[in-house]
C-alpha cells in the first residue's frame, strides 16, 4: 500500500483564515477521480507548522472520511515532541489511519541516537505502520543511513520519504535496506531517478495539480519503461521547479487557486507569492494545458 503516487495533500483555508473543509473535500475527490495510490494530510505542504494539533486531527479525520476507504490516508502526526507524536498518532490510528508520517524531530535537532530513539519509541507505543521523513533541509538534522537502518529493524518502520536532496543518500539506502523496508521520493524532481534505482514511489507536490500525470510517469517508471518515464520527467520538470519558485506550499496553493480548486490563503508566517512568481505560475501552467 506504499507505493506509486501518494499525494501531500494541501490544506485550503477560507479568506478569514479558518479550515475549508469543503474545498477539502473537493482536493481529495479529484486525488481519488484521477487514481491516486495514497493521500498523505498534514505534512509540510499542509501546513502543519501553523495550524493547532486540534486542527490537525480534524483534517486528518476529514481526509479519511472523504477518502472512505477508497485509499488509503497517512496521516502527519510528527512532533520535535515524541510524546506529543505518540498523542497524535494514537488518535490517527483510532479514526482509521492505515499509518502515520514522522518527521525527524525539527528545531532541536538531536543526535542519531535520539532520532533512534524517538522513531523507535514512537512505533513501540502505537502498533501501526510508520513512514519516516527525512528532510534535513527544514529539520536542521539528517537521519544517516545507518541511523535509519538501525530504524527500520522496527516492524512498524516500513518506509522512508527521503527529501534530503542527496541522491548518493538516498541511493545508500536503497543499497542497504531491509527486503520489506520502502524507499520513496520526497521530492517530484528526483522520483523518475530514485524509482529506476529501487524505490517504490514518491510522496508529491505536483499531485495537487497533475495526479493523473504523476500516476502515468511513475507507473511508466516501476514497469522500467523508461523512455516514457524520461519523456514525462522532462516534460514535467517546468512544473516541479515551479513548486519551488517559493517556499513550499506557497506556489501549489497559488496554482490550485488559479485553476479555481481553493482560495489562495496562506497562514502566517507564510504569505501571498509575489507578483512575479504567480505570472511565471500562470505560463507554467498555460504551458502544461491546466488553464
Amino acid at each position: 500500500m506504499i507505493s506509486g503516487v501518494m499525494t501531500a495533500l494541501v490544506t485550503p483555508f477560507k479568506t478569514n483564515g479558518e479550515l475549508d473543509v469543503e474545498a477539502m473535500d473537493r482536493l481529495v475527490d479529484f486525488q481519488i477521480e484521477h487514481g491516486v495510490n495514497a493521500l498523505v494530510p498534514m505534512g509540510t505542504t499542509g501546513e502543519c507548522p501553523t495550524v493547532s494539533h486540534e486542527e490537525n486531527m480534524d483534517i486528518i479525520e476529514r481526509v479519511i472520511r472523504r477518502a472512505d476507504g477508497k485509499l488509503p490516508v497517512i496521516a502527519g502526526t510528527g512532533s520535535n515532541s515524541t510524546d506529543e507524536a505518540i498523542r497524535m498518532t494514537k488518535i490517527a490510528k483510532s479514526l482509521g489511519a492505515y499509518a502515520s508520517l514522522q518527521v525527524a524531530p525539527y528545531y532541536n535537532k538531536p543526535t542519531q541516537e535520539g532520532l533512534y530513539r524517538h522513531f523507535t519509541t514512537i512505533a513501540d507505543a502505537v502498533d501501526m505502520p510508520m513512514v519516516i521523513y527525512n528532510i534535513k533541509g527544514r529539520t536542521g538534522v539528517n537521519i544517516e543511513t545507518p541511523t535509519l537502518m538501525r530504524i527500520a529493524e522496527h516492524p512498524n518502520a516500513i518506509a522512508v520519504k527521503e527529501a534530503s536532496g542527496d541522491l548518493g543518500q538516498m541511493l545508500d539506502v536503497i543499497d542497504s535496506k531491509p527486503k520489506d523496508f520502502v524507499v520513496l521520493s520526497g521530492d517530484d524532481n528526483m522520483a523518475v531517478p530514485l524509482i529506476l534505482m529501487g524505490g517504490a514511489g514518491v510522496i508529491s507536490v505536483a499531485s495537487n495539480i497533475i495526479p493523473r500525470y504523476m500516476c502515468e510517469m511513475i507507473g511508466a517508471a516501476r514497469k522500467g519503461n523508461v523512455e516514457k518515464a524520461r519523456t514525462m520527467h522532462f516534460e514535467l520538470l517546468p512544473l516541479f521547479k515551479g513548486m519551488f519558485l517559493e517556499t513550499n506550499p506557497i506556489p501549489v496553493k497559488s496554482s490550485l487557486a488559479q485553476m479555481g480548486l481553493l482560495k489562495p490563503v496562506w497562514r502566517l508566517p507564510l504569505c501571498p507569492p509575489a507578483d512575479e512568481t504567480v505570472e511565471r505560475l500562470k505560463v507554467i501552467l498555460k504551458g502544461q494545458g491546466l488553464l
